[in-house]
């Protein structure tokens, strides 16, 4: 069932609305990650002076300019490992419409669903980001500790809290606050499973900016699914 959940979201990845959530999520990203490449560049211009005397050296000239090139280069091998956290956040604000994208191709009988407030799809991208951040670092502090067995831990951990947010993401539109939390304790063990199968992917660096997406579309048949409307 979660199986094929997951391969429906999948064949419906060359949809329109999707690959326009997916561009503007990875459009932000990049966008973002520049301005503050260039931030700090034009910061160590202001700050850094272009001639500096050092002992035993004298004065050099090419310092700035130096610290320039090394934070584009910081930049540009931390973007693959950054690109995924912020383009979670970033395509969580428009995820409702994945979700509407398929419900109009999977369950078009259906009625609207409510229409989420701008507020509101900052506050659900706020959390998608604190969580993929926040495991992130667990996992990386974990792998310290626990060497081979850190891959596994960080995709049941990851598994569990992805699968709490999208399930949540996909619930609210028709259930209100307390009917996603109760749908969402009841199949809490299949949320966990296809939030594991969206974790997996996440830990390989540019295959993770679609998972945004992908999960989306997941949880949204697994909702329908399991709350009966799928045979409505």
């Amino acid at each position: 069932m979660i199986l094929d959940d997951f391969f429906k979201a999948l064949g419906q990845i060359g949809d329109r609305r999707f690959r326009r959530v997916l561009f503007l999520g990875i459009g932000l990203t990049v966008a973002l990650l520049a301005a503050i490449t260039i931030a700090l560049v034009v910061l160590i211009g202001i700050f850094l002076p272009e001639t500096m005397s050092l002992p035993w050296i004298g004065d050099v000239n090419w310092l700035d300019s130096v610290a320039s090139w090394a934070i584009v280069g910081i930049m540009l091998a931390l973007s693959p490992f950054l690109m995924v956290p912020v383009a979670v956040a970033f395509q969580g604000i428009f995820l409702d419409e994945v979700a509407e994208a398929v419900e109009q191709k999977h369950y078009p009988n259906l009625p609207p669903a409510s229409d989420a407030s701008i507020f509101d799809g900052l506050k659900d991208a706020a959390g998608l980001i604190a969580v993929t951040i926040g495991v992130n670092i667990v996992a990386l502090i974990l792998a310290l500790f626990i060497g081979p067995l850190a891959p596994i831990l960080f995709w049941m951990v990851n598994g569990y809290l992805l699968g709490r947010e999208y399930f949540h993401l996909a619930a609210i539109r028709r259930e209100g606050l307390e009917g996603a939390n109760r749908l969402r304790r009841k199949f809490g063990t299949q949320a966990w499973i296809a939030g594991t199968l969206m974790a997996i992917p996440l830990t390989i660096p540019l295959v993770g900016l679609i998972m945004p997406v992908i999960g989306a579309a997941t949880f949204t048949h697994m909702y329908h699914r399991v709350s009966g409307t799928a045979r409505a």
